[in-house]
């Protein structure tokens, strides 16, 4: 066999393989591999492919990786219309629908499919020979949008069927997100004081339609499929054998439907899933009843909207009622204030409830929630509590509105709500509900780099009250570390070394280890850049807010933040403690070249993981040698450094042709810039 051959088995191999362990990892909750030794196995078959265009396919992996930000949604018309059901809100009218549909069919029992319904957006998917080339979302019913690329980020979407189907295929199902998922998904946009999805199908519709694939990947969405068009081209003759035939073609259906022949078997699926849903992973909100017999359904023809032969049936929302008794506010790592409704235990969802995230001022507002108030509860995505309503006619006399604090809670330092932010937070570092996860970025690689002081220790140390703060750090002896579980004299010392070498830390570096709200890697090392001092900096933060903004990537709620935490005692002393430790403060400004730079003018584009440094290091690295860093890649990109896991600004290079140097070619770059012997400007870079 020859090389070519071996190469187009590998590449099968890993394709297969890389579309196994997804289906482990996202649809079966049982990965065998590490992601590194995912992504390894991805990292092959994109060399092998960019190195032979030829053995690219449109169903491979590596197509999944998001592109960039879409400018908007091109319009898809549907070949056949995408309709909706008709809605059951109680039995009475389930049982009518299933009476006209034996009536229309001359039988008293007509057999029908239950299944769960998806709480999610309908899209419709188009195969060609097995492969997918287009997803659209149902719009309209006649036309919709073509969401094509985040579609391909659904790791449980296949991008080529498991059995090869000839022609066009159009099967349609839902995008929705799992409990887990929605509840994590919130979790982290109230850390970030962003504003909360009000439900998975929210969630879901809004990842999925977003114009940047590469956040909807972040999303995890999941498909499930239950639709065929045109299914008697396909000997599909039920809709129960269309689940079966789905699921033989290798796409994800949802499960957990049974045929009905009467009534009161509906009824009894019902009483099974009015309660089963609450642990069902998907969100579910009723029942779908559709007629099993497909030939069977042109006889009761369809209306504007809907088919005759089809129901959703919804179940009541489960809404509890009960007296909030108190309203806490908890603060979290970044300094979010959190208010939480703590109220009289109620049964919801299969669980015991107490308490109730308020999310954020506004909330509190809108809803116009007090303590002593009688409110309706429910499960957001029967796994999140929430404040639906208040009982207003239940208002004990004298409730006061509810507001934040304007000190924290926990330190009494000053909480700021900046422009543009749902959040309240604590301006204090030095906070004791933030100072342990602040202690752990501090000391992380991007900012002071103090290797062995990880979370586990710096627990123990926050524990025994040996750090109450970052700077403290400065203040550890040897034998303090010693003594600690699972160190010895050897440990501590290099513990201490390293602590030691992170005093000579760059500006940039310092900046951005104090770990100041919206400040990041990047944005700190262009303030380095510009003041070359952190007392010029804080000067200027706390006196001169509106030059700030002159800085590269600074804008209003950037300023606010630097003027907010430099205008903080406690933060001040902690600077004091800083400078006394011998931290660096200054950096040398740069004199202005005596002629032109070696990379002056080329445009630079990092993404993955580099190990000798991080991209904005290498970011600094690439200015100081007249070069630009850039956020995507586009035709006028001159080089995109590729570290490990690179994201998808490495595939768009490769389609565009850019340049890719991995990081031994970068290092190698900089090292014959530095000697003279490579002077390359942007026009030499063309020829």
């Amino acid at each position: 066999m020859g090389e070519f051959e071996n190469l187009k088995k590998r590449t099968e191999e890993l394709r297969a393989e890389l579309d196994r362990h997804a289906r482990l990892y996202y649809e079966d909750d049982a990965p065998e591999i590490s992601d590194f030794q995912y992504d390894r196995l991805m990292r092959e078959l994109m060399e092998i492919e960019e190195k032979h265009p030829e053995l690219a396919a449109p169903d491979s992996p590596t197509q999944r990786i998001g592109g960039a930000p879409r400018e908007g949604f091109v319009k898809v018309a549907h070949a056949e219309p995408m309709m909706s059901l008709e809605n059951a809100l109680n039995r009475d009218e389930l049982a009518e629908f299933y009476t006209k549909l034996g009536e229309a069919l001359s039988d008293e029992s007509p057999e029908v499919l239950c299944e769960p319904k998806i709480d999610g957006l309908a899209v419709s998917l188009i195969y060609e020979n097995g492969v997918f080339t287009r997803g659209s979302t149902r719009g309209d019913g006649q036309i919709g949008e073509d969401v094509t690329a985040n579609l391909k980020t659904i790791r449980t979407m296949p991008l080529r069927l498991s059995v090869p189907v000839e022609g066009t295929l159009e099967v349609r199902g839902e995008v929705c997100i799992d409990k887990r998922g929605f509840a994590a998904l919130n979790a982290a946009r109230e850390e970030n004081g962003e504003p909360l999805f009000a439900n998975p199908r929210n969630a879901a519709a809004g990842s999925l339609r977003t114009l940047d694939p590469r956040e909807t990947a972040r999303r995890r969405l999941k498909i499930y499929l239950y639709q065929v068009i045109e299914p008697e081209k396909y000997g599909v003759k039920t809709q129960q054998r269309m689940l079966e035939w789905l699921k033989e073609l290798g796409l994800p259906t949802q499960g957990g439907d049974r045929l009905c022949s009467s009534l009161e078997d509906i009824y009894a699926y019902l009483d099974e899933w009015e309660t089963g849903r609450f642990e069902h992973p998907i969100d579910t909100d009723g029942v779908v009843v559709k007629l099993n017999d497909i030939s069977l359904r042109p006889l009761l023809g369809v209306t504007a909207k809907a088919p005759k032969w089809a129901i959703a049936f919804k179940f009541p929302p489960e809404e509890k009622l009960t007296q909030i008794k108190n309203i806490e506010v908890t603060v979290g790592r970044t300094g979010v204030l959190t208010p939480t409704a703590v109220f009289d235990p109620i049964r919801l969802a299969g669980t015991t409830v107490r308490r109730a995230g308020l999310h954020n001022q506004d909330e509190i507002d809108k809803k116009d929630v007090r303590v002593g108030d009688f409110v309706w509860v429910r499960k957001a995505g029967e796994i999140i509590p929430e404040v639906v309503r208040v009982e207003y006619e239940k208002r004990p006399d004298g409730t006061e509105p509810f507001k934040l604090p304007e000190a924290c809670p926990v330190c009494g330092s000053t909480a700021v709500r900046l422009p543009g932010e749902a959040a309240v937070k604590c301006t204090n570092s030095a906070c004791p509900a933030q100072v342990k996860e602040r202690i752990i970025y501090f000391a992380s690689r991007s900012a002071m780099d103090i290797t062995g002081l990880g979370e586990k220790l710096v627990g123990q140390l926050v524990e025994k009250k040996l750090l109450s703060n970052y700077a403290d750090i400065y203040s550890l002896k040897e034998e303090q570390v010693a003594a600690l579980d699972r160190m010895g004299d050897k440990s501590a010392q290099n513990l201490l070394a390293a602590i030691e070498k992170s005093k000579s830390r760059p500006l940039g570096a310092v900046i951005n280890a104090l770990g100041i709200s919206n400040i990041g890697e990047k944005t700190a090392a262009d303030l380095a850049e510009r003041y070359n001092s952190l007392d010029v900096l804080a000067e200027k933060s706390r006196e001169a807010v509106e030059e700030l903004e002159t800085v590269d990537g600074v804008g209003e709620i950037i300023a606010q933040s630097l003027h907010a935490w430099f205008t903080e005692p406690h933060n001040i002393a902690l600077l004091d403690k800083l400078r006394a430790a011998g931290v660096r403060f200054e950096q040398e400004a740069k004199s202005a070249a005596a002629g032109p730079l070696p990379w002056n003018g080329l445009k630079f584009v990092l993404t993955g993981e580099l190990s000798g440094m991080t991209r904005a290091q290498a970011g600094v690295l690439i200015k100081e040698r007249g070069g630009k860093v850039a956020e995507s890649v586009s035709k006028k990109t001159d080089f995109v450094v590729v570290g490990e896991n690179p994201g998808s600004k490495y595939i768009k290079a490769q389609s565009l042709g850019v340049p890719v140097l991995d990081e031994a070619a970068f290092m190698a770059k900089l090292a014959a810039a530095d000697s003279g012997d490579w002077p390359e400007t942007a026009e030499t870079a063309e020829n």
